[in-house]
């Protein structure tokens, strides 16, 4: 059974939507924010402190791109995984870790100077540079987009879910009416998958069952 860290709305998203979009069992360990500090305990399974942390074995992973790829490669045969042999298959690694090195990494930024550091310390010129810096990245997608439904090889893949969070990240930044008009209906056809839409429900319940605030705290996110 596969056993997943998570902190609601957090980068662990990514991996909780992959096993709803490929049907998978798993276990879903709900943490408060940021766990480190409200569950002290949690270091004891990963010094890092962060979330995702998935098991599944032996094997303990940390990366949220990396866990959408294992389990593209250890959930059977699935259209989430672009095999070696397709033409599409650079593309798809390029993008499953676009979501989260080009863009997620500037709006973690934009989290800390807007909301996570003391108001004496924010710096509200690096959070702008940081908003144009994702935005401007962001636009890279506007002609792929405005092609194909998805990324890359004609079809739904894991690298729409690794982007796809990068997304949900954006809104919750208030940055998604800044979306291109390809992009943003990129984002509605994300909204409306049933496995996305399983996550959303799944960390919700288990949040409430779990005794952990269903709604994402200001800075859960990075």
């Amino acid at each position: 059974m596969i056993t997943l860290y998570h902190c609601v709305s957090a980068r662990s998203f990514r991996p909780l939507w992959m096993l709803e979009e490929l049907g998978l069992p798993y276990e879903l360990v709900m943490l408060p924010f940021p766990p480190r500090v409200a569950a002290a305990s949690f270091l004891e399974a990963n010094p890092l402190g962060t979330v995702p942390l998935m098991l599944d074995g032996t094997s303990r992973m940390t990366e949220s791109a990396a866990i959408c790829q294992y389990l593209c490669e250890r959930g059977g045969p699935t259209p989430l995984r672009v095999a070696p042999e397709e033409e599409a298959y650079g593309a798809f690694l390029n993008y499953l870790h676009f979501g989260e090195a080009t863009l997620t990494f500037p709006q973690t930024l934009v989290l800390r100077y807007t909301r996570l550091e003391p108001a004496e310390r924010r710096q509200p010129a690096v959070a702008n540079d940081y908003t144009r810096w994702f935005l401007s990245r962001l636009r890279s997608l506007e002609p792929v987009l405005s092609a194909s439904e998805y990324l890359c090889a004609g079809r739904f893949t894991a690298a729409d879910v690794s982007v796809g969070y990068a997304l949900l990240l954006a809104r919750h930044l208030g940055l998604a009416d800044r979306f291109t008009p390809a992009v943003g209906r990129y984002w509605n056809r994300l909204q409306q998958r049933e496995g996305y839409l399983k996550a959303l429900q799944a960390q919700h319940d288990a949040a409430l069952a779990q005794g952990v605030s269903p709604t994402p705290a200001p800075d859960v996110l990075v």
